[in-house]
Order: C-alpha cells, then sequence, then structure tokens
C-alpha cells in the first residue's frame, strides 16, 4: 500500500509536463531542458548537412567508389578513402591494446591496492597527461618517441616476432606503431580515470561478502569488484576509442601520412584527419578540397558506426548480467 503514493507523486508530475500543464516555473524548465537536448540533435545533423553539401563534387563524381578505392593521387584527381578508414580504424586498435591494460591496470591499483598518501598524486599526474596538448605530443613523439621505436623497438620485434605480417619491413621509426603508441598514450587517462571512478562506486558490501568468503585480495577484485564495474569501465573505453578515432595533430606528425594500406605496422600510414590536416592547405581546386571535406564526413560516419558496434557489444555483454547484491 505504501508504494502506490510514491507511484503517484513521481509519475502525476511528468504526465501534466507533458501535457503542457503544471506551474509556469515548470513548464519553462521542461522546455528549456527540452531545448537543450534537442540542440545536441541539431548540432550534429549541421554538421553532417554541412559536410555533405560541400563534399558534392567527389559525391557525384566517385560514389560509393569513394569508399574503395585504394588510390589518392591529386595530380591525376583521382581520389578514394580506403587507405584513410584502414589506417584510421588500425591505429586505433593498437591504440586500444595497449592503453586497455595499462589504464585498467593502475586504476586497479589506484582503487584497490594503493596507500591514501599516493592516490591523490597518482590521480593528479593520470588526470594531467589529459591536460597535455596534442601538438606537444606530436613534438614529443618525434623528438623521442620515433628515436626509441626506430632504433632498439623494431628491430627487437622484427628479429623476435618477424614472422608475422604485422612486425615485417623495414624500420622507419615514423609509422603506423608510432601512431598507435601516441594514441594509446593519448587515451589512457580516459581510460584510468573513468575506471576508477567505477571502481571506487563498488559498494563496499560486495567486498565485504568476498573476504567473508575467504577469498584473497585477487578474488575480491577479479570476481566482486571487476564484474560489478564492468559496464562502467567498457563505457570508458568507448569514450577512449572515441577520442583515438578523432586524434588528428600527435598522429599526424609520427604516423608519416602516406595513403597507402599494408599489413605491416612498420610502415608509414596515413589515418582520415591526419591526412585532412596535412593536406588542406594544398588543395588548389575544387575537387581536391571538397575529397578532403568527404574525408570529415566519412569521419563522423566511421565514429557513429564503430560506437554504435561497442554500445551494442555493452548492450549483449551486460543483458544477462546483474551484479551481486543489486537484486
Amino acid at each position: 500500500m505504501s508504494a502506490e503514493p510514491s507511484t503517484l507523486r513521481t509519475s502525476v508530475p511528468r504526465a501534466e509536463l507533458r501535457a503542457g500543464q503544471g506551474n509556469l516555473g515548470d513548464r519553462l524548465f521542461y522546455w528549456l531542458t527540452l531545448i537543450f537536448a534537442a540542440a545536441v540533435l541539431v548540432l550534429v545533423l549541421a554538421f553532417v548537412i554541412e559536410l555533405a553539401r560541400n563534399s558534392r563534387l567527389p559525391i557525384e563524381k566517385f560514389g560509393l567508389s569513394f569508399l574503395t578505392s585504394r588510390s589518392w593521387n591529386p595530380v591525376k584527381q583521382t581520389f578514394g578513402a580506403l587507405p584513410f578508414i584502414v589506417g584510421t580504424l588500425m591505429s586505433s586498435f593498437i591504440a586500444l591494446l595497449l592503453a586497455v591494460p595499462i589504464g585498467l591496470g593502475m586504476a586497479v591499483y589506484l582503487s584497490e591496492y594503493s596507500p591514501r598518501f599516493l592516490q591523490t598524486p597518482l590521480s593528479f599526474l593520470a588526470e594531467l597527461l589529459a591536460a597535455v596538448p596534442s601538438v606537444v605530443y606530436g613534438l614529443w613523439g618525434i623528438f623521442v618517441l620515433v628515436p626509441l621505436i626506430r632504433d632498439p623497438l623494431q628491430p627487437f620485434l622484427k628479429h623476435t616476432l618477424g614472422f608475422l605480417p604485422i612486425f615485417s619491413g623495414p624500420s622507419f621509426g615514423i609509422s603506423m606503431l608510432a601512431g598507435g603508441i601516441i594514441l594509446s598514450i593519448m587515451i589512457v587517462p580516459t581510460v584510468i580515470a573513468i575506471s576508477r571512478d567505477v571502481m571506487y562506486a563498488v559498494p563496499r558490501s560486495q567486498r565485504e561478502a568476498m573476504y567473508a568468503l575467504g577469498a584473497t585480495k585477487w578474488e575480491v577484485v577479479g570476481k566482486a569488484v571487476l564484474p560489478y564495474a564492468r559496464t562502467g569501465i567498457i563505457g570508458g573505453v568507448i569514450l577512449a576509442l572515441g577520442r583515438a578515432l578523432g586524434e588528428t595533430m600527435a598522429v599526424t606528425m609520427v604516423i608519416g601520412n602516406r595513403p597507402e594500406i599494408s599489413w605491416s605496422w612498420f610502415k608509414p600510414a596515413a589515418t582520415l584527419s591526419s591526412i585532412i590536416a596535412n593536406e588542406f592547405t594544398e588543395a588548389t581546386y575544387d575537387l581536391y578540397l571538397q575529397s578532403l571535406i568527404e574525408l570529415g564526413l566519412i569521419l563522423i560516419g566511421v565514429t557513429i558506426v564503430v560506437n554504435a558496434v561497442a554500445r551494442l557489444l555493452v548492450w549483449r555483454i551486460t543483458r544477462n548480467f546483474t551484479p551481486a547484491g543489486s537484486g
């Protein structure tokens, strides 16, 4: 009986607002928040419409072949986006491959193992990485990361794992691998911050219940904390992926910007954002310029598709998962 008044109190005002009733303040607040929510959709649509409008020439000339063509030759006026789509996805994959284990490991340490006097400075330093400008990462990549990749790392990988296609070929330093590593450094603060906060939010009762059953510290983390925080952690990884897909300056400075598709991570490559930044000022005729703008349109599409797939995976993983103690 006690649940009925509570239900009425929460549902009636919402129904009144949808019907345009209620007092003036409620109605104004309702419409104001609705405008804010609609503004996000309008902004995205405006981006897409404007980019599509300014990509008319390559859309009419190349059609869908623009997505599948490997040729990018401004001299011959032939343009294709496939090398840049592959480069964007591959560099983001490398970034996640490196950043997720490191970020998740540090988040576990901060939330479960770190002494209190270390939690604040370590968290501050991790978040400080997110505040470093992209061009600074790029400069560091050119003068520090690329020489390290060219001399010790690539020869070592070629000697030990050279039988794999991704670790074959000459060692240039500036390469897909360099772009992926610099991206991983840039997105790891996002993985750390979100994963740490989600683990902090795990109820203490989850840990205490495992300890009461005689579990070790690792068992508590692996069977109580991580499963409970799984959805939030995956959400953080998706946010990190979103930044990796669209990152520009740092990647442009270390990836080589060569419009080719190669299995080898040692060879120079290009991403959608890097080729736009690198060639936009060189576009001397309309078809060239609008082809670059269409790459921006494709980048938005790739970002939407990849994030939609990631959200679908999260839904499939969590639809039958109920954390212990939540019911």
